[in-house]
């Protein structure tokens, strides 16, 4: 019954619609629409000069993520992991260009914080930084993923350098 109703307002609405455009000039009509159509490309082009960036990387990412064959993750979980690799891509320390191997460079002491998501001016206890290592580690372990073994073996690092830190 919701549906035969719903048709008759749309259909009613549609007429008039139509009536109204008959009665309208042709000039008008394409006037209104080259403003109309101005004004979206204007938001659009402001849109993307502000948040292209953003818009542009985090796609980017979460697709190549899906190439890594990520299986099970939520979102958060994946946008957790998009940190992680954005962290390691601005400190030069992951490519996902197999061919560069930058794992020679140590981690500096704050960049191992950002990896396992900790605060550097609160000092972690040795239990904070396991419990944080280990969400990490069963997102990425390379026994779920073998794809992941680099990123596995860079948490590893900032693990140790954190308890370093921290004894």
């Amino acid at each position: 019954m919701n549906i035969i109703i719903y048709t008759l307002i749309i259909l009613i609405i549609f007429y008039f619609l139509l009536k109204w455009w008959s009665n309208v000039s042709p000039k008008k009509i394409s006037k209104s629409l080259r403003i109309i159509i101005i004004l979206i490309l204007a938001i659009l082009a402001v849109l993307f000069a502000v948040g292209g960036k953003l818009l542009l990387t985090l796609p980017l990412t979460l697709a190549s993520l899906a190439l890594v064959k990520l299986k099970g993750l939520s979102l958060i979980q994946l946008l957790s992991l998009y940190r992680l690799i954005q962290t390691l891509r601005n400190s030069g320390r992951f490519s996902f260009n197999q061919n560069q191997s930058n794992n020679s460079s140590t981690l500096s002491i704050s960049e191992a914080y950002k990896i396992l998501n900790l605060d550097i001016n609160k000092k972690p206890t040795k239990e904070i930084v396991n419990r944080a290592y280990q969400k990490i580690q069963k997102k990425i372990h390379p026994d779920i993923s073998p794809e992941t073994s680099r990123l596995s073996a860079i948490v590893n690092e900032a693990k140790e350098i954190v308890l370093k830190d921290i004894s």
